[in-house]
Parts: C-alpha cells; structure tokens; sequence
C-alpha cells in the first residue's frame, strides 16, 4: 500500500492534483485502495489536454458549410414507399438487422429514482419505456420467426439495476439469449480551475462520457463478435425514451440499403427558423450535424431552386450503421464535447457541497459525429407527429402525458384495430 501511495502522489503532484488524497487518512483500508486504484486508472494527460483545448481553442472556428441531400418520405410514392418496405422486411426476415438502444441515463429530471427506460406511462396496463422497445422487436421476431439481437448500452451507474429489471419482468417474455447488456466508458469531471473533484472523500467524481462511445463499448464488450456471428448487416441505433421510435422501420431499412450509404439517419424538419437545434450539413467536405446558433436566420432561410430548404434537417436519435461502419468506428476514438453542469461535489473540508449554479465541465462523445468519417450519409425525413414523441422531463413539451397519448393513438389504438381484423 505504502508504494501505491507513494505512485499516486507523484502522478498528482505533477498534474498538480494533491487534493485528491486529502483525506486519505481519514479512509478505511478497503475505501483507500479503492480510491488509489481510481487515480491510477486515470488518464490525465487526455483529460487535462481535453480541458487546455477547450479553453485555448477558437469560439468560432470556420467551417465550410454545405447542404446534405435528404428524401421526405412525405414526398414518396406509393409504389415507391412499397418498393422500400418489402426489402426492409426482407432484410428482417433474413436476420441482417440488430437493434441498439442507448439507455445509460437516470429518470432524475422525470422525479423518478432508477434507469429511464423503467420509467412507465401511465396507461392500463402501466408500460416502461422497455416494454415498448421489446414490444417492436418482438412483433417482427413473432411474425418471422427469426431471433433479433438487441444490445442495451446502459451506463456504470444504472446497469445493475437495468439488468434487475428485465430479470424482474422475465425480459418481457423474450428470448434472453438475444439481449445483451454492456456499459458505456467514464470520465472524471472537472472543476473551472482544472481540478478533478471528489463525489466522497474516497471517490473520484467520474460521470458517463456520452453515447457517442457506443461503438468502442461494443468491441470492449465482445459484442461486434456477436454481430459477426448471427451474421447481421445492419445496427439500429437509438435513444431509449422515444416511444414512437419503431427500430425496425423497414421502410427506413429499405431505404437505407437502397442508397448505398454505410450510415443513415432519419430526420425531423425544424419548424422555426429561430430554433438554435444543430441542423444537418456537410462540413468541411464531410456528412455532419452544425450547430447553427450563430448564424440561424441566414442559414435557414436558404433553399434550392424549387424552394425546399437547404438547412432544416434535425436530429432525432435515430440510426442506421452497417456493420462494417460499426466495426471501422470502434476503433476511433470521436473528438469530444464539453458541457458546463451544476455537481455536488467535496469541498476543503470534506463535506458535500451543493452549488447553486454551474460549477464544473464535463466532457462527452456524441453518436453523430461518426458521420464525418463517411463520405456521405442517407437522410430520411419523417413526420415529428408521427415518430417523435421523446420523454425529457415533467413540465416541457417532452412529457409523460404527452407521450402516453401518442402511444395510445398511435400505437395501441393501430394494434388494436389490426387484431379486429
């Protein structure tokens, strides 16, 4: 113990981060060895460079900016739209499709103590967010008799408990062999003056680094293997809380295979010119989101010669890779994102402190900027009425109320009617 110790205060003096050990008198042999391990297994020199280039780099870097071409599925025929269906449930019935489902984050801001997709609309009966994705996946392996793989990336915090749940409800009576469970990688967050801080005072305050390190999490976990022995061809990958998503659209599948594109997205047109939501583009010669905050008005309001907008495609958290691309990506590491949030955290005397505004920067991989290592994407816009119905919160838009609703018309009330024939 003495020479672990002794390591960990030299890794610390020379990142200039002593305060870490503070306490370290104060520990149990067992809370000690834990929290040596912690800084041991920090990378310090990525985290402290993330945090320099952040500080260092320009606000406003140029960027040249060019439309990506996108297909309204309002706009298709219906031949066109059959033409896209039946090869989408060939593909399904062939066993080529796997589902991903982002699911590392809390129900905090919905009041509700566990991982979010045990959340449950209030409905008769009452269905957790779970529920409805298994419910997707189990119509189309019904229906075809085939096994659909489905791979639940949750985060350090919430996997336990999500792994209990499905246990709990006997992985909604669907073959356990074809769900996988991995966890997502972590990152130490960081104080304004560039100090890492203590969740206790025998614990690194480490936070999930975002779901953009999905594909690096496959390979950790052995998954890609998996994919490349049921010989699937292409992932869906998607959030967890949107209860109109359908993973397996086989339209969009059709779609996707028939552009020839190793990455697709379905997108969503922003209605309001003013909206600051980052649009898709090509940047810099290459398929990506922007964001358009600084040049909003300009930027939307510009269209192509038969007047459809140029720069009104948003995101909606919802994917389509093939398995190649997955494999290419897992071994990239994507540039990360920082954001400014409010933590507890312990001060110089060891108690918890509760800030009242934002106090420390966290750093975090988003699934879309995968998309610049491609040539180009396929962009599928779809109706927001009809398959973007997310649950974010108790007071916005985003609602449980809302989203019980929808689910209900859109969804249910549909199943229903097909079951009276």
């Amino acid at each position: 113990m003495d020479d672990t110790l002794n390591t960990v205060k030299s890794i610390l003096k020379k990142y200039n981060q002593k305060h870490l050990i503070n306490f370290i008198n104060e520990l149990t042999e067992t809370q000690k060895s834990n929290l040596l391990n912690q800084i041991l297994n920090i990378d310090f020199d990525e985290l402290l460079t993330l945090y320099d280039s952040f500080n260092n780099s320009d606000p406003n870097p140029t960027e040249e900016i060019e439309p990506l071409k996108y297909v309204d599925k309002a706009s298709l025929t219906s031949n066109k739209i059959k033409q896209y269906y039946n090869s989408g449930i060939k593909a399904i019935k062939s066993g080529k499709i796997g589902v991903i489902t982002l699911a590392g984050g809390q129900g905090s801001r919905l009041g509700f103590k566990g991982p979010k997709g045990t959340f449950c609309l209030e409905l008769e009966p009452k269905i957790s967010l779970f529920e409805i994705l298994c419910n997707y996946i189990k119509y189309y392996s019904n229906n075809y008799k085939i096994n659909i793989p489905w791979y639940i990336m949750t985060s350090t915090s919430n996997y336990f408990d999500t792994i209990n749940f499905f246990e709990q409800n006997n992985f909604f009576n669907y073959n356990r062999n074809n769900i996988h469970f991995f966890t997502q990688e972590n990152m130490p967050i960081i104080d304004i003056n560039g100090k890492l801080v203590l969740s206790e005072i025998y614990k690194v305050h480490f936070a999930s680094n975002g779901n953009g390190n999905v594909f690096r999490a496959l390979k950790k976990a052995n998954l890609i293997t998996d994919m490349e022995n049921r010989k699937l061809q292409w992932l869906f990958i998607g959030g967890v809380d949107n209860v109109l998503l359908n993973p397996l659209d086989p339209v969009f599948i059709g779609y996707t295979i028939s552009s020839k594109n190793s990455v697709a997205s379905k997108t969503l047109f922003k209605e309001d010119p003013n909206d600051i939501s980052w649009i898709f583009a090509r940047k810099n010669g290459k398929p990506s989101i922007a964001d358009c905050e600084n040049f909003t008005e300009q930027i939307s309001s510009l269209t192509d010669k038969k007047g459809n907008y140029l720069y009104r495609e948003t995101n909606m958290l919802a994917h389509l890779f093939s398995l190649n691309a997955i494999r290419k990506l897992s071994d990239i590491r994507l540039p990360y994102h920082r954001a400014f949030r409010k933590n507890a955290f312990v001060n110089e005397e060891g108690m918890k402190q509760v800030p009242d505004k934002p106090n420390i920067y966290k750093f975090e991989q988003f699934v879309f900027d995968a998309f610049s290592y491609f040539n180009n994407i396929s962009l599928f816009r779809v109706k927001k009425e009809d398959e973007f119905s997310p649950i974010k919160d108790f007071n916005g838009p985003c609602n449980p109320e809302v989203a019980a609703q929808k689910y209900k018309e859109l969804v249910l009330n549909k199943e229903k009617s097909h079951i009276s024939k």
